[in-house]
């Protein structure tokens, strides 16, 4: 019998495996979060792209085909939000049945999550991330400059939760608008299944204004949780993950905090993005991507380019943050 080479894993210029790939589904999202889409930015006659623009499900899982092949493990859907694309659990299913993919994760701002939740459950759906902000429902609006309630939000998650989905919680830290909201967060989601992560602000994009005074930073987090509840380190479950992660002593749980502004993690960062309408970023901080989309529709080897692009990846903007002053691509573009 002929035995067929297994390509092998490629590396990038630092040595790091690809092993994740985020998908975006959709540039469009039903918040304004001013560190993502805010508001005067993002107006209703903003030129998104075309439906005729975004990669098809069949286009997505050519490239998702092509990652598993390159040794990728796992695929997470965003946006802007992804639940807006049509039929987005129809994906999930898709991505599901490709031979090596061993995880289909969401990204979602959860206002729509419990209307589809049962489709994507059956679609095979293994993990869930929910933005939430602020618990407080006049900071939450402040936040995503939307008068949606944060119950809806809350709902989703304990759906979620009911139906056995795991189910992180992110919450982006800002100085000056949410940092108060941190322990009370962590308070409600304490001794839950559900697990919650602080994200530093970081400088994705160029719309939201960032300036480092506004990073409330890891320290800051940690003493804030401490000081109501003792916390101890825990171990990475697994390499080049973003989160660093902490017990607390009673035992009721676990929170984490993804530092990227002030605890740099470059150099176990093992994740590519795909933008809705195909272009492949090596880098959440990355100013230009490749175009699968042409290669795919013009009946190029998406795989070849794939392999080629990470090769030749040497990214660690994070470790090497500097005056601020390039062109970024934008997270509601890239995906979070």
């Amino acid at each position: 019998m002929e035995t067929i080479a297994t390509p092998s894993v490629p590396t990038d210029k630092l040595g790091r495996n690809l092993r994740d790939l985020r998908i975006s589904l959709t540039d469009r999202c039903n918040l304004r979060c001013g560190y993502c889409m805010p508001a005067d930015v993002f107006t209703e006659d903003y030129p998104y792209l075309d439906r005729s623009h975004l990669l098809t499900f069949e286009e997505i899982c050519v490239v998702a085909q092509a990652f598993a092949a390159c040794g990728g493990k796992k695929l997470r859907l965003t946006g802007g939000e992804p639940l807006l694309r049509r039929e987005a659990h129809v994906l999930v299913g898709m991505l599901k049945a490709i031979p090596g993919i061993q995880e289909v994760a969401l990204t979602t701002n959860g206002l729509l999550l419990e209307k589809h939740l049962p489709a994507l459950l059956s679609a095979g759906l293994d993990r869930v991330t929910v933005s939430l902000d602020a618990l407080n429902d006049g900071i939450y609006q402040e936040m995503t400059g939307r008068k949606a309630g944060v119950g809806r939000v809350l709902d989703a998650i304990t759906a979620a939760e009911e139906a056995g989905l795991p189910v992180k919680v992110n919450c982006v830290v800002i100085r000056g608008k949410n940092e108060g909201e941190v322990v009370p967060l962590a308070e409600y989601f304490r001794g839950r299944k559900a697990i919650l992560r602080y994200i530093e602000y970081m400088d994705v994009g160029n719309c939201n204004g960032w300036t480092a005074d506004e990073v409330y930073g890891a320290k800051e987090i940690l003493a804030d949780l401490g000081a109501r509840w003792p916390l101890e380190p825990a171990g990475s479950n697994y390499t080049g993950e973003v989160a660093r992660r902490y017990r607390y002593l009673d035992g009721i749980g676990e929170v984490g905090i993804i530092a990227s502004v002030t605890q740099p993690f470059c150099r176990d960062c093992n994740r590519a993005r795909l933008s809705a309408e195909g272009k492949l970023y090596t880098c959440l901080f990355a100013s230009s991507g490749t175009d699968l989309r042409a290669v795919l529709r013009g009946g190029g080897d998406a795989g070849a380019i794939l392999r080629e692009t990470w090769g030749n990846r040497a990214d660690r903007y994070s470790e090497v943050r500097g005056d601020g002053t390039s062109e970024k691509i934008e997270m509601s573009y890239i995906g979070g």
